[in-house]
């Protein structure tokens, strides 16, 4: 999933600040960090990190950085830019369901609503696991997720286009109210040399739940909920949130600095 999209994926999204995003969760880092976290060079997973956006910016913020994906080819397109830039990133090829790292993380984010795309709920429940058995306590998971607000509303039925220098991309979205969950249909036409255009498609669905079934997860899963904020910002969650950003803590006794 997501190999024809990784073509295109930095030229549809090339309105998104990833360094105004990083600093954003830096910021939700050293407002809800430990000392331990806020003052060593802390490592940190990138969760569903697609291109590598994210993972750039988070290098050069100070972070040790861990990037995963699930898609060879968005992960293609990461090694590639690591490269040309000379950042020092850890890529691994890893479904967010079967996470396995060398050892214990500082923090965690999962970025771009990529906790959505899970195929379910029993899926969001493994990756969740997942992250918790790789942090330490006192360890931060930050996540940015849709609501159902925005799948019955914003996304719903509804088509979107984008017209780039590179691509030109139809958006479908098919609602189902039962899991809320969108199907969602890329077509991409890009236009060849010859004048032509080669079409290509893409499906996935994204599936959505309302705030207290999320909370619930993350307690069951060892997590203490510091706060939930309204995209990229400090505020409080209004009713129809469209993105909710969450920052949790695993539970237990930290280990000292010393």
């Amino acid at each position: 999933m997501y190999d024809v999209f990784a073509n295109f994926y930095d030229e549809l999204n090339i309105g998104i600040s990833y360094k105004k995003r990083a600093e954003y969760f830096d910021a939700l880092v050293k407002k809800h960090g430990s000392d331990k976290v806020r003052r060593k060079k802390s490592l940190l997973l990138d969760l569903a990190c697609g291109t590598g956006g994210l993972s750039e910016h988070f290098c050069r913020l100070g972070y040790d950085v861990i990037g995963v994906d699930g898609s060879v080819a968005m992960l293609n397109a990461a090694m590639e830019k690591k490269h040309a830039g000379g950042f020092d990133i850890q890529y691994l090829n890893q479904d967010m369901t079967e996470l396995d790292l060398f050892g214990t993380i500082d923090v965690a984010v999962c970025a771009s609503d990529s906790l959505n795309h899970l195929p379910g709920f029993e899926s969001l429940q493994k990756a969740v696991s997942k992250v918790s058995l790789f942090c330490e306590p006192g360890s931060l998971f930050l996540f940015d997720i849709n609501t159902p607000y925005k799948h019955r509303t914003v996304l719903g039925n509804n088509t979107f286009v984008y017209d780039t220098k590179k691509v030109y991309c139809v958006w479908r979205n098919d609602f189902f109210e039962k899991n809320c969950r969108v199907f969602i249909t890329l077509d991409f036409f890009e236009k060849a040399s010859d004048g032509s255009y080669i079409r290509y498609e893409e499906n996935f669905s994204e599936f959505a739940y309302e705030a207290p079934v999320i909370d619930k997860l993350l307690e069951n899963c060892g997590f203490e909920i510091l706060g939930k904020y309204g995209y990229d910002s400090f505020r409080e969650c209004k009713e129809n949130e469209e993105k909710i950003v969450y920052a949790a803590r695993k539970r237990g006794k930290e280990r000292s600095l010393l």
